[in-house]
């Protein structure tokens, strides 16, 4: 783990990047991943969690943002609305 954390920080200092904590990059990635609706198996690979872990790890890392609540709400309300609008095929 002291290998990642260096080489972290020479990667922020060669970008010129504000220095930042190895762990708050893993909750941004988490919070990408889940905002991009990547499917939770690729997530899971992508972070690295262990077979029995990525629960756990999904909860810790992956924050719930408005925007995602919102877009979930509205593609449920699509489904739900637009099927009630549809009128069957004649």
């Amino acid at each position: 783990m002291r290998g990642d954390h260096h080489q972290w920080k020479a990667l922020l200092k060669a970008a010129g990047i504000r220095d930042g904590r190895l762990h708050d990059a893993r909750h941004t990635a988490g919070a990408v991943l889940l905002i991009l609706e990547v499917p939770e198996t690729v997530g899971d690979a992508i972070m690295g969690w262990e077979p029995g872990q990525p629960a756990r790890m999904r909860r810790h890392h992956q924050h719930m943002t408005d925007q995602v609540l919102k877009d979930t709400a509205d593609n449920i309300g699509g489904l739900l609305w637009n099927a009630r609008d549809e009128s069957p095929a004649a």
